[in-house]
């Protein structure tokens, strides 16, 4: 439906609907709510990462990422589980109906997948509720109480899922919406360390028995020598008893002020945490293809909350099949060997051309076969010379 450019109303009222499903087939699926929409998607993210894992460096960081995203539906009115909420990520600052989309991915640097996500409502600030016509014992009942819970609360479990699955994981990002000491201290003990921005709040730091401000720290931290944009830091603890290490870099939007980031892991330079705190990024880039390119939030107008589990677990899904092929393109290889491949179909085409012998189709597939292969190979490896050429 992605190519059609079209919700699944429009299509079905289109010249082309006796090619697709009647609609209530597609609505009773997409309502069901004794499909483990959760565990389809963990199995499916967890069988790509383990096949990447096996081709990418081992030294390389892997980590998950926790942010997340408005999930529009301000035209609607009797949405289960519907919601006020307030965007804090959009510069007007807005409120609007909808949910949270609290996501967790994975990424290595290169290679982002989505791992789990919920679709968070409000007990305060509730517009409709549940359903009582959904069965109590079914795994949708259970999502739904799982969206009333905040998001500090469903973080710890979403990461245990992902680790109980075998998701190799190093550490956790998070924007400074998620460094709540107490957040942070559930996922040290879960054995993750934690990188994330921090920004000044009422939280407080023990710099030698002394409760001071983020400013304050700022003001007792060293200076870093000879690192470009970056300022200070300075090893210190939470005061829940969470030891840390704050960096202080500038801030590019404006040069007189600076950020805060923080590492549970305090043997890491400072370089390395800026570093690897930048991975976080992925998320955002995946947010925007999945309400951009891959139509979340659009292709269905169901009143269900089982129908907006379904449909996001969809999206999510395309995201990680279209991003499989893009793989490859961070391999490269040798180029003699990609040569070597396509001198069986060159003998095979000249000694015919010559009239010195006759071939057959198995002969034909096979130099075919391995011709296909060397020219691929070399293509990739073609690609990533001239990207690395103006990119210096």
């Amino acid at each position: 439906m992605i190519f059609q450019h079209k919700n699944w109303f429009t299509l079905l009222d289109s010249k082309k609907a006796d090619k697709y499903p009647a609609k209530d087939a597609v609505y009773r699926f997409l309502n069901q709510s004794t499909f483990y929409w959760r565990r389809f998607l963990l199995l499916l993210s967890t069988f790509t990462i383990q096949k990447v894992t096996r081709l990418t460096n081992k030294e390389r960081p892997k980590v998950p990422i926790i942010d997340d995203s408005a999930y529009d539906r301000n035209r609607s009115k009797k949405v289960e589980l519907l919601a006020r909420c307030f965007d804090h990520a959009s510069l007007k600052m807005r409120f609007y109906k909808g949910f949270r989309m609290l996501t967790l991915g994975w990424s290595d640097g290169y290679t982002f997948m989505p791992i789990d996500f919920s679709l968070v409502s409000s007990k305060k600030s509730q517009i409709n509720g549940i359903s009582e016509q959904i069965d109590k014992r079914t795994c949708g009942y259970n999502r739904r109480e799982n969206a009333l819970q905040t998001e500090p609360e469903q973080i710890p479990d979403m990461i245990k899922r992902a680790l109980a699955n075998g998701i190799d994981a190093s550490y956790v990002l998070m924007d400074s919406w998620f460094t709540l000491p107490a957040l942070i201290k559930a996922i040290v003990e879960q054995g993750l360390d934690v990188i994330g921005m921090v920004k000044e709040t009422k939280q407080r730091y023990n710099v030698n028995g002394t409760l001071v401000s983020l400013k304050q720290l700022y003001r007792l931290a060293g200076p870093v020598q000879s690192k470009k944009g970056i300022l200070r830091s300075i090893h210190t603890t939470m005061a829940n008893g969470t030891p840390i290490k704050v960096v202080f870099i500038q801030n590019r939007n404006k040069k007189s002020d600076w950020l805060a980031i923080l590492s549970t892991d305090c043997t890491l330079s400072e370089q390395e945490i800026v570093r690897i705190y930048g991975m976080r990024w992925d998320i955002e880039v995946f947010f925007k293809v999945a309400k951009s390119l891959l139509n979340l939030e659009k292709e269905f107008q169901s009143r269900s909350y089982d129908a907006l589990i379904c449909h996001t677990t969809i999206v999510f899904t395309r995201f990680i099949v279209a991003v499989i092929p893009f793989l490859f393109y961070s391999f490269t290889f040798p180029i003699p060997l990609a040569i070597l491949l396509n001198i069986p179909m060159i003998i095979d085409g000249y000694t015919q051309l010559k009239g010195w012998r006759k071939s057959n189709n198995g002969l034909r597939t096979i130099t075919g076969l391995a011709s296909g292969v060397g020219q691929a190979m070399f293509i990739v490896t073609s690609a990533h010379f001239i990207a690395d050429f103006f990119s210096k």
